[in-house]
């Protein structure tokens, strides 16, 4: 069966061309020749394709370590995320305890705090914790938020408690009503909340700019930098490096796109 047809379809169709040019811009630089991306007037489409930026990209920089370091910073952030987000968010939206308002309020709150008020702090903590210059410096931030548990505590609001008082009956415990009935239910939920987690600890550069120095625990965000010199880029180079970083993300959010729209119509949070 066919999807229904939307007027709004003819605006969102060529929108949606508009957003994806830019990608289409630095896929088509990476394969430019220097000569042509320097040329004025310059060219959408290049003359001639070229793989030598991606040649020199794996040849000289340690690209497969960057690539290694910001998957396992974003692995670790998404289990603890789908953990501790999920759980925190459960307590809120179901569980009666004193001061469930105030602490949720306060802990929302924390989300308009700016990110760079903390970093000062969070720099002299990791200090003492002996975390500056390790791979945890990166990935200890973000195991877990404020935004997940809010994300995670409207998808479970939405639910119906017929199901969970069901399971009290059969027997289950608080627990077991959360991960044999509940969790299963909130998988759309979990997997928007793995896409947000990835954008957040793939992208982060200002937090691991200050607290990692040693090239070999560099994420590829921080071996991007490595490519804008003072005097002279390589902009093939740097535009093969940004494909490379960039198709994770589009790949996540591919594998996820159902589950993500999905939870921004049941939990409140669509536009």
């Amino acid at each position: 069966m066919s999807r229904k047809f939307s007027r709004w379809h003819l605006l969102l169709m060529p929108l949606s061309l508009v957003f994806l040019l830019p990608l289409l811009q630095m896929l088509l630089a990476s394969l430019t020749s220097n000569a042509d991306i320097n040329r004025f007037p310059p060219r959408f489409f290049p003359s001639a394709l070229h793989i030598s930026g991606y040649v020199r990209l794996f040849r000289d920089a340690p690209v497969g370590r960057w690539m290694l370091n910001s998957a396992i910073v974003s692995s670790i952030a998404i289990v603890s995320h789908l953990i501790l987000c999920s759980l925190g968010g459960y307590a809120y939206a179901r569980l009666s305890f004193r001061g469930r308002t105030v602490g949720f309020v306060t802990l929302v709150a924390t989300i308009m705090i700016p990110t760079q008020m903390l970093m000062i702090p969070t720099y002299f903590m990791f200090t003492h914790l002996g975390l500056i210059d390790t791979l945890g410096a990166a990935f200890v931030p973000f195991l877990t938020s404020a935004f997940g548990v809010f994300l995670m505590r409207q998808f479970f609001l939405s639910l119906p408690k017929d199901l969970e008082e069901a399971g009290r009956i059969d027997g289950l415990t608080t627990f077991g009503v959360f991960f044999r009935i509940v969790l299963p239910l909130a998988r759309p939920a979990l997997a928007t909340l793995a896409v947000f987690t990835l954008l957040n600890s793939w992208n982060d550069l200002l937090w691991p700019l200050i607290a990692i120095n040693d090239p070999s625990k560099f994420t590829i965000q921080l071996g991007l930098i490595n490519f804008q010199g003072a005097h002279h880029i390589d902009w093939q180079e740097l535009m093969a490096c940004n494909v490379v970083a960039t198709a994770p993300l589009i790949l996540g959010f591919l594998i996820a796109q159902r589950q993500f729209v999905q939870t921004m119509s049941m939990s409140g949070l669509k536009g």
